[in-house]
């Protein structure tokens, strides 16, 4: 929560932060400003103040509405700047950081950098920047991002977003199961009415008008893969491939709110008409990992726990897990799941990057997202719901939809 910010700059000997870039699609400006038709802009925060919104003239009333102390650009003359400079526009730019930075009081200690910008640009600018300054030293957290610590728990406005953002995803979920279920099948293929096959792009096209329809954006993407691809946990589906009757679909579908605001994450698998003894079977183990799983989850615990206890069971039912062998590429092949928020993976972190910080406190948002892959035989399973700690204990799972793994599809 952003009222942690001050200590955890203090523990982590910050003096100050930067964010750099839009307002949009950039998750630490968002979390700073609330979002907003910021193309570029600035925002510094010193340690123990409030921050200040450094924006273009053409964006002031953009900026306001953030309710942060804002500042025009067009105040430091960039064009005597540029003069000054000898028409260089890195010296001019380093010089206006200057500036800014000295005018709030930050000649000295450690400052840290966040946002999306051009790599290069910045690179060049905070390189420059620190010889012309070298009372400061930026840099670029890594294990210990302070934002990232301050974002792992959410006030309670915060989750009614993320809880909407749910509420979104499983109506999207719903269009399309009843899509695929309105279709037939035709030789094994789901078919539209001219007989031609349902295909995987089609589909996909049809996530993104429901999401957008429901003032969502899928910048992400989203997965929709079937047989072998199923069986490869980030392959997103090939557009091309038809909807074949019983091999598995895993769907796994990540929104989030209009501008790049809270993420929202849900994954179901499915078979269309029947499901083969096989992946009844792999589905079975499955979904009763993740129900021992989330039974057994408690407020406090470390989330690295239920990533072992989850090896742990898929081992007990003979499949390869990543406990005995981390480069396996079958059997359970990545960690339980992760926090969620402005970033759709963000701390808690249950797999091997967790640390004694990634405990499931109150506040948290996270998934659990146990699966079973095995591209070879052409099936992999995976389930998923998010989940929130609440501030009493109780862990509340934020959107409801069935488990089923068989969704029915009439002949032709």
């Amino acid at each position: 929560m952003k009222n942690k910010l001050d200590a955890l700059m203090q523990t982590n000997d910050l003096e100050a932060i930067i964010v750099v870039g839009p307002g949009q699609h950039n998750p630490a400006m968002v979390y700073m400003t609330g979002g907003g038709h910021l193309t570029n802009a600035d925002l510094i925060k010193k340690r123990g103040e409030s921050a200040v919104l450094f924006h273009y003239p053409m964006e002031r009333d953009e900026a306001a509405k953030s309710g942060l102390k804002t500042k025009n650009l067009s105040d430091y003359n960039y064009t005597e700047l540029l003069k000054r400079s000898d028409g260089d526009n890195l010296k001019a730019i380093v010089n206006r950081y200057q500036i800014m930075l000295t005018e709030l009081g930050i000649t000295s200690g450690n400052v840290a950098l966040y946002g999306r910008s051009d790599i290069g640009l910045n690179f060049a600018v905070f390189s420059a920047l620190q010889k012309e300054m070298p009372g400061l030293n930026f840099i670029g957290e890594v294990d210990n991002s302070v934002l990232m610590l301050a974002r792992m728990t959410k006030d309670d406005p915060e989750v009614e977003r993320i809880r909407k953002m749910g509420i979104i995803t499983t109506q999207v979920v719903g269009l399309v199961a009843d899509f695929i279920t309105s279709k037939k099948e035709k030789n094994g293929l789901l078919v539209n009415r001219d007989g031609i096959p349902v295909r995987i792009g089609e589909v996909k096209n049809r996530i993104n008008i429901w999401l957008s329809e429901r003032g969502a954006d899928n910048p992400e993407g989203t997965i929709f893969a079937i047989g072998h691809d199923a069986g490869v946990p980030h392959s997103s589906g090939n557009p091309t491939d038809p909807l074949k009757l019983g091999q598995t679909i895993v769907f796994d579908i990540f929104p989030c709110e209009a501008g790049g605001g809270y993420f929202y994450d849900f994954t179901r698998t499915w078979c269309l008409g029947y499901a083969p003894d096989a992946v009844l079977a792999l589905y079975e183990d499955v979904l009763s990992t993740y129900t021992k799983v989330t039974q057994a989850l408690q407020a406090g615990r470390s989330f690295k726990y239920y990533q072992q206890m989850t090896c742990e069971l898929f081992s007990a039912q003979g499949h390869p897990t990543i406990k005995e062998d981390p480069q396996t590429q079958q059997g359970y092949v990545h960690s339980l799941g992760h926090g969620i928020g402005l970033n759709i993976h963000e701390r808690p972190w249950s797999g091997i990057s967790s640390d004694e910080k990634d405990c499931l406190i109150p506040g948290s948002v996270f998934t659990i997202e146990p699966g079973l892959y095995y591209p070879d035989r052409g099936m992999g399973v995976r389930l998923e719901n998010s989940f929130w700690v609440c501030p009493d204990g109780k862990i509340d799972m934020l959107a409801e939809y069935p488990m089923d793994l068989v969704l029915p599809v009439k002949k032709i």
